[in-house]
């Protein structure tokens, strides 16, 4: 049938299963909200004081759900005020697709009223982005945009649509979304060299990022942990992967971690690396950092090994996946005096404050206790943000929403 490119738009964020969008209205976008107006009992649009709110939200809308956020903005200055919300889903990597509305295609190029070159400007930000010039294209590509998202390590796609090309007709024909191909093909190799390492150690040390909640690996992850019998720290992202109530957490790791944390991972001789990038807010002098260990590290990107700290070996995979196989390869063992020792660290240096006054640690573990643990917390960026990573002890995946890589200020502001 034939549909105008705004309407092929609605219609394709209804294959996708998109039920929210969140957005700011503007002149050359006009169109999309006419189109989506008339499908409002099937799309929920929330209307954001500000685009740079819409990108946050969108965020935070795939950090909580783990599906793709989608956000609206019209030409010029509506484009550029997602930058800051696209570049915190990149450095997070999170799922977004950016959709915004361009002068008509006669007028690019020529510093016209209003027009931006968004894809020049968010190319270093977003996985990939399009500017869709023939409305014959439009629904393939917003196709492309969420299938890129979700494929791999996630991350923000942006699709900048000319106003003529929303207004444009062309031949809509429905099409289901096809399935997300998997992250790689596991190297047996990689495999073997692992479990080798893994029966070799007598104090080993896992460390979680924000790739085992992306990749929806919390009950892999506690089984292999148990199973190998090994304490976990995380880091910011991870938070909720690994329950912060189970005896083998020793809390976070970094400038802002736990004693336990930085003094085990610098005594393990084996530290498995589970879906984290090694950022200099948890490595500190990356010469010194778990010296006395082989690196083991697993993740979705290939990019990422050997980037920041040297690995000994690695896997690259799903997590979910490559922590499947590896449980169903490693035996149960018991490591009694290295979890002896991280005990003693526990006993002797745990988190505290000042509790003859009010303080912000007080404030979140009394959060914790009236919400059993139940609630699910965002912040901003700052002091209260490590509080809330310090002192809530996170128990599930996607219930803990915050700036990582980017350290965005202001952004939860939209999400809540």
């Amino acid at each position: 049938m034939q549909l105008t490119g705004a309407e092929i738009v609605i219609e394709c964020l209804k294959e996708q299963g998109v039920d929210t969008v969140f957005g700011y209205p503007g002149g050359s976008i006009l169109n999309v909200y006419d189109a989506l107006y008339k499908h409002s009992d099937e799309i929920t649009h929330i209307l954001t004081s500000h685009e740079q709110g819409a990108a946050h939200a969108a965020d935070g809308y795939a950090r909580a759900t783990g599906k793709v956020g989608v956000c609206f903005a019209t030409s010029g200055p509506g484009a550029t005020n997602l930058v800051t919300g696209i570049a915190t889903a990149y450095m997070d990597s999170i799922p977004v697709v950016a959709i915004t509305c361009n002068v008509g295609v006669a007028l690019l190029g020529k510093d016209s009223f209003q027009e931006i070159d968004i894809t020049g400007i968010t190319l270093p930000i977003t996985k990939h982005n399009y500017i869709v010039k023939d409305v014959k294209d439009l629904a393939d590509t917003i196709r492309n945009a969420f299938r890129i998202a979700m494929t791999g390590r996630p991350g923000p796609v942006l699709v900048d649509i000319p106003k003529d090309v929303t207004a444009n007709l062309a031949e809509y024909v429905q099409a289901e979304p096809l399935p997300i191909p998997a992250a790689s093909n596991i190297c047996e190799e990689d495999v073997e060299t692992a479990l080798s390492m893994i029966t070799e150690a007598e104090k080993p040390y896992i460390f979680v990022g924000g790739g085992a909640v992306l990749s929806g690996a919390s009950e892999e992850l506690y089984t292999f942990a148990h199973k190998i019998d090994a304490p976990v720290t995380d880091s910011l992202m991870g938070k909720g992967a690994f329950p912060g109530t189970d005896e083998l957490y020793t809390g976070m790791l970094g400038m802002h971690g736990t004693k336990t944390s930085n003094y085990g991972v610098s005594k393990c001789d084996l530290l498995i690396v589970i879906g984290a990038r090694f950022s200099d807010r948890v490595t500190g002098n990356v010469k010194k950092f778990a010296s006395n260990a082989k690196i083991l590290q697993i993740d979705v990107d290939p990019a990422e090994v050997d980037k920041n700290i040297m690995t000994y070996a690695s896997i690259i995979g799903d997590i979910k996946e490559v922590l499947h196989i590896l449980n169903t390869r490693t035996e149960e063992k018991a490591h009694t005096e290295w979890r002896r020792t991280i005990s003693e660290y526990k006993e002797k240096y745990p988190l505290t404050y000042h509790k003859e006054k009010l303080t912000g640690p007080f404030v979140v573990e009394e959060i914790y206790r009236q919400t059993s643990g139940g609630a699910v917390i965002t912040t901003e960026v700052g002091q209260h943000q490590m509080w809330a990573a310090q002192f809530y002890k996170y128990t599930k995946p996607r219930t803990f929403l915050t700036s990582g890589g980017l350290g965005t200020m202001g952004d939860r502001k939209s999400v809540v």
